[in-house]
């Protein structure tokens, strides 16, 4: 494995998993849906791995915390379907999520506005500074 793939993979798995969060809360936002349902949606996102069993076990803290809840679905053919519905709380959650990730893409916009600049700039070549 090379050292470039080596730093990809480190920086892939060093991505915020709790942003899993706000992205479940977000799905729920006027709509009520089941867990597999849901999984879908993340995959939509852009979340590229996703540990089914972790996301379940996100909605039951969520659940335990008052953020979302459940029932069971029974009217469809086939297993009952435990349905997830976002509550108040979890709306007012989801707002504090909005608003820390709005800092956090500031922060995000600043990076890649420095770090265009600095990748454009003829005057700014890493193998010049390796020579001295």
């Amino acid at each position: 494995m090379t050292d470039q793939k080596k730093n990809e993979d480190k920086v892939k798995n060093s991505a915020p998993k709790n942003l899993m969060v706000p992205m479940l809360l977000m799905s729920l936002r006027g709509l009520d849906l089941h867990g597999y349902k849901l999984i879908e949606q993340l995959n939509n996102y852009g979340f590229t791995s996703i540990d089914q069993g972790n996301v379940y076990r996100i909605l039951r803290q969520l659940e335990k915390d008052n953020m979302v809840e459940s029932e069971w679905d029974t009217s469809t053919g086939g297993p009952a379907k435990r349905i997830y519905s976002l509550t108040d709380a979890g709306e007012d959650y989801l707002k504090v999520w909005a608003d820390s990730l709005q800092q956090y893409q500031s922060i995000v916009d600043h990076f890649f506005t420095m770090y265009s600049s600095m990748m454009t700039n003829p005057f700014f070549d890493r193998n010049d500074k390796d020579k001295e």
